[in-house]
């Protein structure tokens, strides 16, 4: 199948000006490295990026904030860019380390086609600018059979097709297309654009990296279970070991230490230290613990059927909600099943906890008595939702049954251990645990946490209380 061919409109030729910065309506921004990332839903970008006026975009991801503090000109190209676009788990972690949080994860591979949807409802042109030769071509072809209207105008490879830059813009131009996708690959395709954007007619020019490849089906792409549970990089890794080890292994941990360092820079008194020790703590722990990880992942999976992580919603600092991760300890249907054991809690108050509940697997019971079903919650603390020391995190509707007093313990961002955890966990009664939660908000220090952080040690061998 062929993509189909429109002629140039002259209307919008006439129409368009120089490249510009628009003023109205321009989305929130996030500071992150020195670059002010775009925090808004993908649909609220699409409705800016379509308002008539010139854009040029670009994404950072941690491949691109590694280039970036190494290549003085790509960082300028990122720096002048009209929206810079937030994209991957790398940069999210980055800002949650902050205290930021972003809207919307909009990486290129969701955010290029909820683009091209909107513009061809509007019957807007594209044109497809990259990759080796072919891949554009291939990349039309699928796009046009999965987006039904789509205009694709022309396709240039972006080897020889961008070796002479006049004729590259000529072309594109004697096109009429309304959006220019340009794939070169970072950071070329960010440098081309800052260099020749404003000698193109296109209102739209948006650097994609390797989505055409991607497109053209030339790099297979992770599947739509392992996208979701924010692993993709552990499943190119398996796909491209030689190529990808470089950029997903000692990348990632030089991105990940580089964002530390960031965090840190912006954070102030008292709280410097303490983050300093969470993000020192987690991801040391998630660089050590990496190997046990993956085989509590393989050993759940072969017990039970379901995905090897549990996600729940949870209430953070200021009541803000956040979803927390952990290894999955419990049968598929245990939230269905959560309400009719209710009764047989053995904790009093509000808080729900059963020493026998039929719903853990065998697998899970280990899991837990040793608190390595926390472990994943490295990732919260590393995004800044948690922290090391602090109240557990409650359940929306144990919040919501809270006395008044009760309110004062999500004062602090909960934690992965704390003086209820070091004190006998389950064996502990709901009033005595707030006791202890709001001592610890109001009492909390560097000393008091670094006890807390040995005394855990014994309480996780010894295991009492957790069930």
């Amino acid at each position: 199948m062929t993509y189909s061919i429109a002629l140039p409109r002259p209307d919008l030729m006439h129409a368009r000006g120089t490249l510009r910065q628009n003023t109205a309506g321009t989305p929130e921004t996030l500071p992150l490295f020195g670059i002010d990332l775009v925090n808004a839903r993908g649909e609220d970008v699409v409705e800016q990026l379509l308002d008539g006026q010139r854009h040029r975009v670009a994404f950072l991801n941690a491949h691109c904030a590694n280039i970036m503090s190494r290549d003085a000109a790509y960082a300028e190209a990122l720096a002048t860019a009209d929206l810079v676009l937030p994209d991957g788990i790398g940069i999210e972690l980055a800002a949650r380390m902050t205290g930021q949080r972003l809207t919307e994860n909009l990486n290129g591979t969701d955010f290029t086609p909820l683009l091209l949807r909107e513009a061809a409802r509007r019957g807007l042109t594209v044109y497809l600018f990259g990759a080796a030769k072919g891949v554009a071509e291939e990349a039309a072809n699928r796009l046009c059979l999965d987006i039904p209207g789509l205009r694709i105008v022309g396709t240039r490879d972006g080897f020889e097709g961008a070796a002479n830059d006049d004729e590259a813009i000529e072309a594109i131009n004697a096109s009429g297309a309304d959006i220019v996708i340009v794939a070169m690959g970072v950071p070329r395709q960010d440098l081309w654009l800052a260099k020749n954007a404003h000698r193109l007619s296109a209102t739209v020019c948006l650097g994609v990296g390797a989505l055409l490849d991607f497109l053209a089906g030339r790099v297979e792409r992770a599947p739509e279970a392992v996208r979701r549970i924010k692993m993709e990089w552990v499943w190119r890794l398996a796909m491209e070991p030689r190529r990808m080890a470089g950029r997903y292994l000692i990348g990632n941990f030089t991105f990940m230490a580089r964002a530390a360092v960031h965090a840190l820079s912006t954070t102030d008194g008292d709280a410097f230290a303490k983050r300093a020790l969470d993000i020192l703590l987690s991801g040391g722990a998630l660089l050590l613990l990496s190997p046990l990880l993956l085989l509590v992942a393989l050993a759940i999976r072969l017990e039970s059927r379901g995905p090897v992580f549990f996600t729940q919603t949870r209430v953070g600092k200021d009541g803000v909600p956040f979803s927390l991760y952990k290894f999955r300890s419990m049968h598929m249907d245990a939230e269905a099943r959560r309400a009719a054991l209710l009764a047989t809690s053995d904790r009093d108050g509000v808080c729900f906890k059963s020493r026998h509940d039929p719903r853990v697997t065998r697998m899970g019971r280990l899991l837990r008595r040793y608190s390595i079903d926390e472990l994943p919650q490295i990732l919260n603390i590393l995004r800044g939702e948690m922290s090391v020391i602090g109240p557990r995190p409650a359940l929306p509707e144990e919040v919501s049954a809270y006395p008044q007093r009760a309110l004062g313990r999500l004062a602090v961002r909960p934690g992965l251990t704390g003086v209820w955890q070091v004190s006998g966990r389950a064996d502990i009664g709901f009033e005595k645990m707030i006791d202890m939660d709001l001592s610890y908000a109001n009492s909390r220090s560097m000393l008091l946490d670094l006890t807390l952080i040995a005394l855990t040690f014994r309480a996780v061998l010894s295991g009492r209380g957790a069930y």
